[in-house]
């Protein structure tokens, strides 16, 4: 049950409308905290497809009152599967459906981006305590000690109780705060790509979340949208850089860097009509995302690689843990703000460097290769399970 609103004149304000900012808009509107969220896009919309969701985050879903909403939309796999792309062997199988959810307490899922924004959203709206704002790019910020000012490309300026930076692995809100210059080009490329689930051959589909790992590429591949559509995702080094998310991929180069592969693989690769490409750039870890009444959140303050399928869940976790902080501060914003980042930087740098390290196991060829099949061949599920235990089980 939400709670009633506090006695307060400004709102939170809260740069960015993606899954982070609307996260801590509901996180915070159910702590009766008044918000105001200010997007740069005409409207709300997910860039992107698939989303894996770990146990952790159902916590938080339940916790923001959504838990239902999302397991409508989502599909829960009945295992998590890495396959060699060139051999077609099974390195390791870890079951996800009830015996995750026993050993866990909440299940593995994966959802469409946009299923998980739209259902963040809705609930947003359905609060009093939330203003939304759209076609306003913050580019500047005040911090004036007993609140925040920002103000937008268009000369416009709104004040608040305090500045969230949910704006993302560009942020212009760690621009101002840290001055640490622009993400780490990981050399990794992505590509993806969406398939009506009735134009995937019947043996290539399963209830499964599988990666066929390859030397310096990988495959993902899962049903989304309630199984009516299939996830592509293919990943490989290259040294092509563009900046953003939504650019249109190259099925020459593709078919290139996949040269060789499993014939799966390479009927996979074949379905797919149009390719969006994203670069994969993360940062190193920091300690300090916070001063004063302004703090990060999600991609703005711990961009990760996405190899531990972990970069929306961290968003949403942030969220919870930050309007709990704020709401038992009694106005003590900058307090709420630190303790927020005191409880979250170690969790969000592990999972920073793991997922670097989840790339390498990955993209390994050659005697690596043979070693990441030696290492996780034997496993037991219970093995398996505990050995992300870390980061599985709930934060709250």
């Amino acid at each position: 049950m939400a709670a009633q609103a506090q006695q307060t004149e400004l709102p939170v304000l809260i740069a960015g409308g993606g899954i982070g900012g609307f996260a801590a808009a509901l996180a915070l509107t159910r702590q009766g905290i008044p918000v105001h969220l200010i997007e740069r896009a005409s409207d709300f919309h997910e860039v992107g497809a698939g989303i894996q969701l770990g146990p952790n985050v159902f916590r938080m879903f339940e916790l923001l009152g959504v838990g239902e909403q999302m397991s409508h939309w989502a599909v829960f796999p009945d295992n998590l599967i890495m396959r060699d792309a060139l051999d077609g062997s099974e390195v390791t199988r870890i079951p996800a459906g009830e015996p995750l959810r026993r050993h866990f307490g909440y299940p593995y899922a994966v959802i469409h981006r946009a299923d998980l924004h739209n259902v963040l959203i809705a609930a947003v709206k359905r609060s009093p305590l939330a203003t939304l704002t759209t076609s306003s790019k913050i580019v500047s910020f005040e911090d004036r000690g007993d609140r925040v000012a920002v103000q937008t490309e268009a000369g416009k300026s709104y004040e608040g109780m305090a500045l969230i930076g949910a704006d993302g692995l560009w942020s212009a809100v760690r621009g101002q705060l840290l001055a640490d210059g622009k993400p780490r080009v990981s050399g990794h490329i992505a590509y993806r790509g969406v398939i009506p689930t009735a134009k995937v051959p019947a043996h290539l589909q399963e209830n499964n979340v599988v990666l066929w790992a390859g030397p310096k590429t990988h495959l993902v591949h899962y049903p989304l949208h309630r199984g009516e559509v299939y996830n592509l995702v293919v990943v490989f080094h290259s040294s092509r850089y563009e900046e953003g998310w939504d650019t249109y991929g190259d099925p020459g180069e593709l078919h290139e860097r996949f040269q060789g592969q499993h014939p799966k693989v390479r009927e996979f690769l074949s379905m797919a009509n149009e390719w969006k490409m994203w670069v994969l750039c993360d940062r190193d870890p920091v300690s300090q995302w916070t001063r004063g009444r302004v703090t990060l959140l999600g991609d703005a303050a711990h961009p990760m690689l996405q190899y531990l399928a972990q970069g929306g869940c961290m968003a949403i976790e942030d969220a919870v843990i930050l309007a709990g902080k704020l709401a038992a501060a009694k106005g003590d914003v900058n307090g709420a703000f630190l303790a927020y980042q005191q409880e979250r930087y170690l969790r969000t740098t592990r999972v920073q460097l793991t997922a670097r390290m989840y790339g390498d196991i990955y993209h390994a060829a050659d005697a690596v290769r043979d070693l990441r099949r030696q290492m996780l061949a034997g496993r037991t599920p219970e093995q398996a399970y505990n050995g992300v235990a870390w980061l599985y089980k709930p934060v709250a």
